[in-house]
């Protein structure tokens, strides 16, 4: 069930990072990614009532994407949104029980790393694949460089991921991509424009299936 999950969760490339947006919007809001082709939902721990919107969200769009909690920071979080419904748990950081317990529970793990020793740990630790962040620090080549030795190793970034530079992050191998506020747009938001917030969520999901593509076909 997890490998499935995964799959799901990285087939359109994007996860979409939702973090402090107006709980009364975020329904209205993942319609529009998920119509858009975002095929991975996170919702931050740091929201205002963000289990409240996982568990929501799983029973209306579970069938459509995978719902999760991101910024989770220690194993009392990853139990508290596991126990809310989330498929997986994202960390910014690494942390060995919140790796171990979510493993345990069969959800998606994918932690935060930020040097090739950390990435191989959390790797060793069980994590599915590990999130290097902030990306936008090291940029693509770091990603290409690390991936010779640990090629084994499933990276995604997440940090300051635009439709200028997600291109060149499936250039050199990455799974997908966390994307926050480049999609996750606050004034589109605000002024209620979903159409358009679908149609950039089109666009950042057709970058990245293309890059992908590309990139598989080359290799």
């Amino acid at each position: 069930m997890v490998d499935n999950n995964l799959n799901k969760l990285i087939s359109s490339g994007i996860v979409a990072v939702i973090r402090k947006v107006d709980p009364n919007k975020i329904n209205q809001l993942v319609g529009s990614l998920i119509a858009g082709g975002v095929s991975g939902i996170e919702i931050t721990m740091d929201s205002d009532k963000a289990l409240e919107a996982i568990n929501e969200l799983r029973d209306v769009y579970g069938d459509q994407a995978i719902i999760g909690a991101g910024t989770v920071i220690n194993e009392k979080q990853a139990k508290e949104a596991i126990a809310a419904g989330a498929d997986f748990i994202f960390a910014p950081i690494l942390d060995r029980d919140t790796i171990e317990y979510t493993k345990q529970e069969e959800k998606i793990m994918i932690p935060g790393a930020f040097t090739p020793t950390e990435i191989h740990k959390g790797y060793v630790y069980g994590a599915d694949a590990i999130k290097v962040f902030p990306a936008s620090v090291v940029g693509p080549k770091f990603f290409k460089d690390v991936k010779g030795p640990l090629s084994e190793i499933p990276l995604m970034p997440t940090g300051g991921i635009s439709l200028d530079n997600i291109q060149s992050y499936f250039d050199v191998g990455c799974i997908a991509a966390g994307v926050g506020g480049s999609l996750v747009n606050s004034q589109l938001i605000n002024e209620n424009k979903w159409e358009e917030l679908e149609k950039l969520a089109r666009a950042f999901v057709d970058s990245a299936l293309e890059a992908r593509r590309k990139y598989l076909e080359g290799n």
